[in-house]
């Protein structure tokens, strides 16, 4: 990844309400929800809903697809993978994880 892309997308998970969005989308899977129940489960105003996903999907963490008069939101999980490899790739100055400097290090091979 281009180091312009992850800071676009970490600026992006920089906020509150996005963040918010960002989990409840990875955490609903990649059927995603429509714009609607997102505002409903984080209580987020439909007005400021629009700009947070305007965000999101301008860092490329989030895609939107049409299904007849609704619009579906769905995390890129190649995009969230991607960032989360980019971030770990030099884990640990690249001994094997687990060693003493992280041991709870999360691209540990189990």
């Amino acid at each position: 990844m281009e180091t312009k892309t992850i800071v676009t997308a970490l600026s992006a998970l920089a906020q509150d309400s996005r963040l918010a969005i960002f989990r409840l989308l990875v955490q609903t899977g990649p059927d995603g929800l429509p714009a609607g129940k997102i505002s409903e489960a984080l209580g987020i105003a439909p007005s400021s809903l629009s700009f947070h996903m305007k965000e999101l999907t301008f860092a490329n963490l989030v895609v939107s697809t049409q299904q007849g008069r609704f619009i579906i939101y769905s995390a890129n999980f190649k995009a969230m993978n991607d960032l989360i490899t980019f971030l770990t790739e030099n884990c640990c100055g690249g001994e094997p994880c687990g060693t003493s400097c992280a041991p709870d290090c999360p691209t540990e091979q189990q």
